[in-house]
């Protein structure tokens, strides 16, 4: 392939479970992935499996930290350096921000119906003041530093595409607080600042002992899934979208998921590889597009 007609992703997080599947099946596609991962063994040794499976041409490691201004600016600085700009991001990356009550988690019955709008989510996380700011600060400041880093060499591209894993519990409905819900569903006039506002009140409630009923990874999401309205706003010539990839066996939920990894990773990877033109600004469940 012609270096000119070369295409390149970044997808974060990636050295297991969806990530992984989501590089393989990019790099599939005959994409040059960056594959990142926090820790720089694992990631390595990710890498190599890929390219041990015969895609040693498309996968390229780079440790990363989306938490760390400092590493996400380092791979910026890679990624313009070998390849002068940046087709595809996937912001993958992401923590749970608190332990699963296993006992409420079977009893709704949620693994097996599906149905988010039955479980009574505040009983399902058993979270700590400081995992909720490590689940915001990972699951929706890491991908806005990605954004924000990255996006001039998105700008780049003539087929720049955003992909922000979500999950259904992010939804709007999801959220106790109308105040918060009013906002982040207001796009005509929702900007980033307002959305860290939402995020300020959350965790000072939080620390005070009134936010319990939404968990932090649900709020992550839905303050993840309005800057993915934001940003398409803002961009309009790209296309970028969130999705949840559907109850996938991962670390994450402790395996106890529905769908294998490489089930999980189609979703994303379809809406990576839309042709120009395609939808922006949207939320799919797998590939079913969705209310936000």
């Amino acid at each position: 392939m012609a270096e000119s007609t070369k295409r390149y992703a970044v997808v974060t997080g990636a050295n297991k479970g969806i990530g992984f599947e989501i590089c393989r099946q990019l790099a599939s596609s005959g994409i040059v992935v960056v594959l990142t991962s926090r820790d720089e063994k694992r990631g390595l040794e990710a890498a190599q499996k890929l390219k041990d499976s015969g895609l040693s041409d498309y996968i390229i490691f780079h440790q990363l930290d989306v938490t760390d201004l400092a590493s996400v600016l380092s791979l910026a600085n890679f990624i313009e350096t070998q390849f002068g700009k940046l087709d595809i991001l996937v912001n993958n990356a992401g923590v749970l921000g608190a332990t699963i009550n296993d006992e409420a988690l079977r009893a709704s019955n949620y693994l097996k119906e599906q149905d988010a709008t039955k479980v009574n989510w505040s009983e399902m996380f058993m979270p700590s003041y400081e995992a909720a700011k490590a689940c915001i600060g990972t699951n929706y400041y890491g991908a806005r530093k990605m954004v924000e880093a990255h996006i001039g060499l998105l700008q780049r591209s003539d087929s720049p595409r955003i992909v922000n894993v979500s999950s259904v519990i992010g939804k709007l409905q999801h959220v106790s607080s109308e105040w918060a819900k009013g906002v982040l569903s207001d796009i005509e006039n929702l900007t980033e600042g307002k959305v860290d506002e939402v995020l300020n009140v959350y965790l000072e409630d939080f620390k005070n002992g009134s936010s319990a009923a939404t968990p932090a990874y649900i709020m992550s999401k839905a303050a993840l899934n309005a800057y993915t309205r934001i940003l398409a706003r803002k961009f309009p010539g790209f296309c970028i979208n969130c999705v949840c990839p559907g109850s996938v066996r991962t670390d994450i939920n402790d395996h106890r998921g529905i769908l294998s990894a490489e089930e999980g990773a189609e979703s994303p990877v379809k809406l990576a590889l839309l042709p120009n033109g395609g939808v922006t600004g949207c939320f799919f469940i797998r590939k079913e597009q969705s209310e936000f």
